[in-house]
């Protein structure tokens, strides 16, 4: 049986499948009534102030916060208290370095500490980063075509070094979630309802995976992707474990992905539904942010409570699943509701601490190392990073493959519905380098050039060749201004020509494609040769 995010884990918990099932296992059979939009499609209020490059910040500076707090693809967000710190990474995919891990005293400003996972494992689903006496660890699924498993790496200090991946060998799950039982014992929760225990070192599981919940079911005339129970995130408050769980698909439909509750006193079970599941989702398409779901809780620096769940921006599943910061109330009852509606007005921040920062440059003049923090590699071999070096402000990126569907291009995540970024590029004889917007191997647009001609991308596959009037060398630059994507080119980057083919990227993304990513900025060096690239600027439009 194929396995995917979509559905692939639906069939495990198929005694949920039905009401009548659902009441028979004593979940409720009413029909919850879901959060009422704050105002939908009216976003007038919705202005961000800006920060690095213009990127935008969801600190406004007045004591409250405007999501998201993380912009561009933060897809299934892990966070961890630590302290007075607060740590959080998210899926990485096929990019490597990746699980860049940040870091935040206030929950709105982050900055970036260290990308942990600098091997290639496969295609890296929604992690866990936890911390289990004084040491950190990162449970990771990952997948190539032919292979599957779930990983686990572990740091002392969690700016590293992180250790080499251990295969937990354990296949057929995606999304662990970390828990110490009742009993003092560590297991892990899976997709589907299923948990499985963990050696003492958490570094091998013991026995086989054991079912302990069927996930609460949402009515049938919903629109959602599928069922798809995930992300399972278990913490204990008080004499309760809660189990918080996204179902209905993380894309397709904008109302499909949700968050619901259940909780138990002993993580065997029973668990028992929130009575007002799902506490999390999106109602009506016209809201600012679709597909909202895979939450984990966190205890705030007041000591109230804060979620973090992903959502796709409206009319920019481009941008991926940003990351959005929601508070939570616990009621009289013990059970927790999220207070922030649809996420389109600004509400109180969690701390008012001053002097906090947020994001980072995305230009480079290649004078550092960025690598792994903001640059990775699209699907590497594993030497990969033995590729490029960095010599006096210069790139040096020796080519492969024949495009940029088969020579790993570098690329980054960026925030803005429109921005524009621009490099000086040399190439050798018989090397085809430049600049591009990347979903992934077969979903791609930009414009590259060799020494005679320059060579169009566009739906991943390279088009017109018209003279290059530059030769070797040029200043390329490409603007996406809310999907209208024009390239420009520059003998001496002053004078700008403009390119005379212009793109329309809305629909690059994972409803069209699949593979769960965003449309990234990035750089290629393709054939024989080498490219050399300098001073890449980036700005917010």
């Amino acid at each position: 049986m194929k396995l995917t995010r979509r559905g692939a884990f639906g069939f495990m918990a198929a005694g949920a499948a039905s009401p009548a099932l659902a009441a028979a296992s004593g979940q409720p059979a009413t029909t919850p009534t879901p959060t009422t939009p704050t105002c939908p499609g009216d976003w007038s209020a919705m202005t961000w102030p800006k920060g690095i490059e213009g990127q935008r910040l969801g600190d406004l500076g007045d004591g409250t916060f405007l999501n998201p707090v993380m912009a561009g693809d933060r897809p299934d967000p892990s966070i961890l208290k630590d302290g007075d710190t607060y740590y959080m990474t998210f899926s990485s995919f096929e990019s490597v370095p990746g699980l860049v891990i940040w870091q935040s005293k206030d929950l709105v400003n982050w900055t970036p500490v260290v990308a942990a996972l600098t091997k290639n494992i496969g295609s890296v689903w929604a992690p866990e980063l936890c911390k289990h006496n004084g040491r950190y660890y990162l449970y990771i699924p990952a997948r190539f075509p032919d292979y599957r498993s779930n990983y686990v790496i572990w740091a002392d200090r969690i700016e590293g070094p992180w250790s080499e991946p251990i295969d937990l060998k354990l296949s057929g799950y995606i999304d662990p979630g970390h828990i110490v039982g009742e009993d003092g014992k560590r297991y892990l929760f899976l997709s589907g309802g299923d948990m499985i225990e963990l050696t003492d070192d958490g570094l091998a599981t013991v026995g086989e995976p054991k079912h302990v919940y069927d996930p609460w079911r949402y009515p049938v005339e919903w629109d959602v992707e599928g069922f798809s129970p995930e992300g399972p995130k278990i913490m204990k408050r008080g004499d309760w474990f809660y189990m918080i769980t996204a179902v209905g698909g993380t894309a397709g439909p904008p109302t499909g992905h949700m968050v619901i509750v259940a909780r138990s006193k002993s993580v065997f079970g029973p668990w028992v539904d929130h009575p007002r599941n799902p506490i999390v989702r999106t109602t009506d398409a016209r809201e600012k942010w679709w597909s909202r779901g895979h939450a984990t809780f966190v205890e705030g620096p007041k000591g109230d409570w804060w979620t973090v769940y992903h959502g796709y921006e409206n009319g920019f599943w481009t941008l991926g699943r940003q990351t959005l910061l929601d508070r939570i109330v616990w009621s009289e009852d013990g059970w927790p509701d999220a207070t922030g509606g649809d996420l389109s007005r600004p509400m109180p921040k969690p701390s008012n601490m001053a002097g906090q920062t947020h994001g980072m440059a995305l230009s480079d003049d290649f004078s550092t190392d960025k690598f792994g923090v903001q640059w990775s590699f699209y699907n590497p071999g594993q030497d990969e990073r033995s590729r490029f070096r960095r010599e006096a402000g210069v790139l040096h990126v020796p080519a492969k493959g024949t495009s940029p569907k088969d020579c790993s291009p570098l690329t980054f995540v960026q925030g803005e519905q429109a921005y524009q970024f621009e490099c000086e590029i040399e190439v050798d004889e018989g090397t085809t380098a430049g600049l591009l917007l990347f979903y992934d191997f077969g979903l791609y647009a930009g414009l590259g050039f060799d020494a005679q001609r320059f060579v169009t991308h566009t739906y991943g596959m390279e088009r017109a060749r018209p003279a290059n009037p530059h030769g070797r060398r040029m200043f390329m630059r490409v603007k996406n201004d809310r999907h209208i994507v024009t390239c420009y080119h520059s003998a001496d980057g002053q004078t700008w020509t403009k390119f005379d083919r212009q793109m329309e990227v809305s629909g690059y993304h994972q409803n069209v494609r699949g593979g769960f990513m965003m449309l990234r900025p990035g750089i290629y060096s393709a054939g024989t040769g080498e490219a050399r690239f300098r001073n890449f600027k980036y700005s917010a439009l």
